[in-house]
This record gives structure tokens, sequence and C-alpha cells, in this order.
């Protein structure tokens, strides 16, 4: 991404972000990230940090898939996403009632394609969950 085309996108970014508070609301479906899954989409969330896609995965587990709306040098969005921020979504978007597990892949099975990161929402929860006393 050249310069111009850099400054462009941060300057776009930058101006819509102020449209935004730290609640998330929710984003009607025209306005909804385009790819080849949109039909599980349940709903996609925006606040003035993140986006959220909250997408049903199979009966039961749901997968958020959150990345900051701000984009860095190299023109991916940017990283960093700290477990407090993903703790932190997972409650503003109404599941902080359920566990959720982040996966690394096998080697061959890892797509990274973006700076995003995915959680997956259990609604039975997970039997290795540690449990406040």
């Amino acid at each position: 991404m050249n310069s111009r085309e850099y400054n462009s996108k941060v300057k776009f970014l930058t101006v819509e972000n102020r449209r935004y508070s730290d609640e998330f609301v929710p984003l009607p479906p025209e306005q909804w990230p385009e790819w080849n899954g949109a039909s599980m989409v349940e709903r996609v969330l925006r606040n003035n940090r993140f986006l959220v896609q909250v997408i049903l995965a199979e009966k039961g587990v749901r997968r958020l898939s959150i990345c900051r709306t701000m984009i860095g040098r190299d023109g991916r969005w940017l990283d960093g996403i700290t477990w407090d921020e993903l703790q932190g979504i997972k409650n503003a978007v109404g599941l902080g009632g359920y566990d959720a597990v982040e996966i690394y892949p096998k080697a061959n099975d890892v797509v990274n394609v973006a700076n995003m990161r995915h959680l997956w929402v259990v609604e039975a929860g997970v039997p290795f969950a540690w449990r406040g006393v």
C-alpha cells in the first residue's frame, strides 16, 4: 500500500471511529463485512475501537471474530488485542455468562489472513475451565 492509500484509509477510519463511542452498537446487515460465510453471521457490532462479528459456528457454539478498527503502516488491522480487551468484548456483546476458548490450530491448519482474534463461545461450558470460588 502506498503512502497516499494508507493516509486515505487512516483518515477514513479515524472519521468513522469518531462516529462511535465505547459502547457496542449493532450494524445493519448492509454494513456487514462481505465474505463466504456471511449466511452464518447472526450480528455485527462496532464501537470506536473494535468490529465484532457473531457467527453461529454450530449448535451451541458461536464464534466471535474481532478486529481493531485501525490499520497499521502495513495496511493490516492493528494487532495486539489483549486478554482483558477480549474478555471485555465478550461481556459487552452479551456473552459474558458463557465460557469461551481461543484455538491455536495444528501448524498445517493455520489461516492467518488478517489481524483478527477468534473466540469460540460454548453455551454448555467447557469442563477444563477454572471456576471462581
